[in-house]
């Protein structure tokens, strides 16, 4: 017999095959949604224009509104909480700039920073209301839904008798600031796309020989931005660890020093920043702001991240995949559009594609942990 020990293996540490790893990738559903998603509408809505450079742009546009607050919404599932005030955070971020520029006359710039201050001055304290009292955030933040959404009729028409303040565009020119958020990028470069014909151009009129799609809509460029941020972050960074840790074992994190109530806190704050950064750019595209804008993106929200793979109980999920998950929100809000289906059934679709998700998720879950 030979003297030399035999190493012993420790039934706990298992090499998983590569395709299990594969599976149990969060962005997987959101991957396999994302192909079948335009499969489907370049077999049934490609004649219609769809993916020319215009119908492209609407998908795109839209798909990036989704993905704004995805981000944000994103971060703060995987730290294992809820944020319902996404979509009130919006009315009352647009209402505060209109407020501040329009009728009391402040420079935009001015205006901007402060709905950025205010927004996340909130955020700050609906972290801190959970971690402090161990409320569930699903009930703190419904609470501010509610105080959110009066707060921004109340002072809306207190202070112009109506829920809608227009002058904004108009308050916007010239504004340093405000053209991050309200301008376009690449115009030249579509202006030269439109001469050499690669692009559809105007056929008269005033702007004769213009391209039709003239840019890159700063929407876009905050969506891009934030996710690639968002990707970073969670990925390459001590700070996404902790998020991650926040959100799988909160007291097991607190044992090895991660500072859990400082994570969550400023998940928070980066939701509230990201609602404002959708407010803001809404406010300068359309010229005016509205009491009632944002209503259910907060579920938008977290859909698009259920979608990209998250799971609900936290500590799991990716930016990329929530970025996916918008997109495909996108596609089929346009793309029901341009086969003339009725507008309704993207309603049907949200719900569909959340319940399977949540399904999907489930079953990774159980993967992940052994579980029965």
């Amino acid at each position: 017999m030979s003297d030399t020990p035999q190493a012993v293996v420790d039934e706990r540490v298992q090499k998983q095959s590569k395709l299990k790893k594969a599976l149990i990738r969060p962005e997987l559903g959101s991957i396999c949604g994302t192909i079948l998603v335009f499969v489907f509408f370049f077999l049934v809505a490609a004649d219609s224009g769809m993916f020319s450079a215009e119908g492209t742009m609407n998908w795109t546009v839209v798909s990036a509104q989704f993905a704004i607050i995805a981000v944000g919404a994103c971060l703060l599932m995987i730290a294992g909480e809820f944020d319902l005030s996404v979509g009130s955070m919006i009315g009352f971020s647009g209402i505060v700039i209109a407020l501040m520029s329009v009728t009391y006359g402040f420079p935009m710039w001015v205006a901007i920073l402060t709905a950025f201050a205010v927004a996340m001055a909130i955020g700050w304290l609906n972290g801190y209301i959970c971690v402090k009292t161990g409320l569930p955030s699903f009930i703190v933040t419904l609470a501010f839904l509610y105080i959110l959404r009066g707060l921004t009729i109340f002072l809306s028409i207190a202070t112009t008798n109506k829920t809608i303040i227009g002058g904004v565009k108009e308050a916007a020119e010239g504004d340093p600031l405000a053209a991050l958020f309200g301008g376009k990028v690449l115009t030249g470069l579509f202006s030269w796309m439109g001469e050499q014909g690669w692009l559809a151009t105007f056929k008269g009129g005033s702007r004769a020989g213009q391209p039709i799609v003239d840019g890159i809509p700063m929407l876009v460029v905050w969506a891009i931005v934030l996710v690639i941020f968002g990707h970073f972050l969670l990925t390459r960074t001590r700070f996404g660890n902790w998020i991650y840790a926040s959100g799988g074992d909160a007291q097991a994190a607190r044992y090895v020093g991660v500072p859990v109530d400082r994570v969550k806190i400023l998940m928070f704050m980066f939701t509230a920043f990201c609602a404002t950064v959708f407010a803001t750019c809404q406010v300068i595209e359309f010229g005016s702001a509205a009491a009632d804008r944002g209503l259910l993106k907060e579920f938008e929200a977290i859909i698009s991240v259920v979608i990209g793979g998250a799971l609900l109980t936290g500590g799991y999920g990716s930016v990329v995949g929530a970025a996916l998950g918008a997109l495909i929100f996108g596609v089929v809000q346009q793309g029901l559009f341009f086969a003339n289906v009725e507008s309704s059934l993207f309603r049907v679709f949200l719900g569909t594609i959340l319940l399977l998700a949540v399904i999907l998720n489930t079953y990774i879950r159980r993967m992940i942990t052994g579980e029965r």
